[in-house]
């Protein structure tokens, strides 16, 4: 993928890119595919792909949150997306990225350094954890997540974080209807409400869709639940 589609589409979806980001982008690429030869960040190693399939796909999450939010917490960031291209786009949100494993977190750091990205701060712990501690919870604008974990399961990690009022973004699969059905108990318990699913098509790629949620009402101070609970033992 040429920057020339990446700004075409970003155009079409409202948004653009100016060159300082698009150099930020290619040196982010760049340094993914360094790193991925010493520890396992992506299987997507193509430059092309990385652009559609990272780099797209993080950006696409920016048509959902409304006007736009000062603070957001990306949870399972992994090598970076959706949070770091979020942080790209818009320069002066305030970013949390949530990633356990130590190594991957170290490359989080590193991106961050190496693009002079401020406000950033790399949390290598879990989910449950820091919507534990006091001073995370109920004070962020917005989560995100991709490929993380099941919605009921999604649900428990973010809505804690959020303020009343704040959203939750969701990157899924085309299945993921099943899911927003089985986690309906779990959103009126956790404070949430759906706003909605909504399609996303990118170039040359099979359409994916994003759960929007926003937290209407205060999250019991119950959860999250201790690590590994969630998961287990799904609302």
């Amino acid at each position: 993928m040429s920057d020339d589609l990446l700004v075409q589409t970003c155009t079409d979806w409202g948004m653009s890119l100016t060159p300082t980001q698009l150099d930020q982008l290619a040196r982010y690429a760049q340094l993914l595919r360094e790193w991925n030869e010493r520890i396992n960040l992506t299987t997507i190693t193509d430059l092309a792909e990385i652009y559609r399939r990272h780099f797209l796909d993080s950006l696409s999450l920016a048509r959902f949150w409304g006007s736009g939010p000062n603070s957001l917490v990306d949870i399972g960031s992994g090598a970076g997306f959706p949070g770091l291209v979020l942080k790209i786009l818009r320069p002066e949100l305030r970013l949390t990225l949530i990633e356990s494993v130590g190594k991957k977190a170290e490359f989080l750091r590193h991106v961050a350094h190496d693009l002079d990205l401020h406000a950033v701060r790399v949390l290598d712990a879990r989910a449950e954890d820091v919507g534990r501690n006091t001073a995370e919870r109920a004070t962020h604008d917005l989560v995100t997540a991709r490929a993380v974990a099941e919605l009921r399961v999604l649900l428990e990690y973010a809505l804690p974080l959020l303020h009343i009022r704040g959203r939750l973004l969701a990157a899924k699969g085309p299945t993921v209807y099943t899911e927003v059905t089985a986690a309906e108990h779990a959103l009126r318990l956790l404070g949430g409400k759906l706003v909605g699913v909504e399609p996303v098509a990118l170039p040359g790629q099979d359409a994916h869709v994003v759960v929007i949620v926003e937290k209407v009402n205060p999250t019991d101070p119950r959860y999250p639940r201790a690590p590994g609970v969630p998961t287990r033992k799904p609302l």
